[in-house]
């Protein structure tokens, strides 16, 4: 059966948004009240190592009881690349909760989170410019990939960075440029992705759970041609 949008849960407007980011060791959880969005934004983050198994639900409730989760009328989730097991986690939460309240789910790549931070490095005409953004694996080769910033007024929200290429294996020996490497800042980037997901939301963009799935580019049959 086809879950129904969760426009109304007893006659009450669902309002509540939810963002999850646990591409790294670190757990992020951000949360925004869409009827007072100007003070009502709460995150917090959560070294977790390999103890998100275990701890994932708690540190959710930390900032959003189990009871609130029905008015929940949006979701977001860090995508990876990332670590398998906390990556796949997350995004197993968000997608369960998203198909059972019928509510859209934004996944976003990590690199794309990132991106509008580290664009900062770059000359003015470079951010005009698709840049990459680049994370070596441990002898599995290097991670990339490929982004564009675009106004405000293109995309309905600030310091977004489209995502031109997801993030891939690039083929052995080729190098890309502008390059900027990926560095971690969670509780930046999970309230960046609660400030997408309240974007899209306020624009009625409606993204169904099915096509949010984990990221893991570490085959070498994925690979940037």
């Amino acid at each position: 059966m086809t879950a129904q949008v969760n426009s109304t849960l007893g006659g009450e407007q669902a309002y509540l948004l939810l963002a999850l980011h646990s591409s790294s060791e670190t757990l992020g959880v951000a949360v925004l009240d869409c009827r007072d969005p100007k003070t009502s934004l709460r995150s917090s983050t959560f070294p977790m190592g390999r103890g998100l198994s275990n701890s994932l639900f708690s540190c959710v409730e930390e900032l959003l009881p189990s009871a609130s989760w029905p008015h929940l009328a949006r979701l977001a989730v860090a995508t990876g690349p990332g670590g398998f097991t906390g990556t796949r986690l997350t995004v197993v939460m968000a997608r369960t909760l998203a198909q059972q309240l019928g509510c859209s789910l934004d996944g976003v790549s990590s690199f794309a989170l990132m991106a509008p931070r580290l664009a900062t490095a770059l000359s003015y005409e470079q951010k005009e410019q698709p840049f990459w953004i680049v994370k070596p694996m441990q002898r599995r080769g290097t991670l990339a990939g490929r982004y564009l910033l675009q106004t405000a007024a293109e995309v309905g929200s600030k310091g977004v960075a489209v995502e031109l290429e997801s993030p891939r294996l690039l083929p052995e020996g080729l190098e890309v440029s502008p390059a900027l490497h990926a560095q971690d800042d969670v509780a930046k980037d999970v309230e960046y992705l609660l400030e997408y997901c309240a974007a899209a939301h306020r624009l009625g963009q409606e993204v169904s759970w099915t096509k949010v799935l984990p990221l893991y580019p570490t085959s070498p049959l994925d690979r940037i041609g």
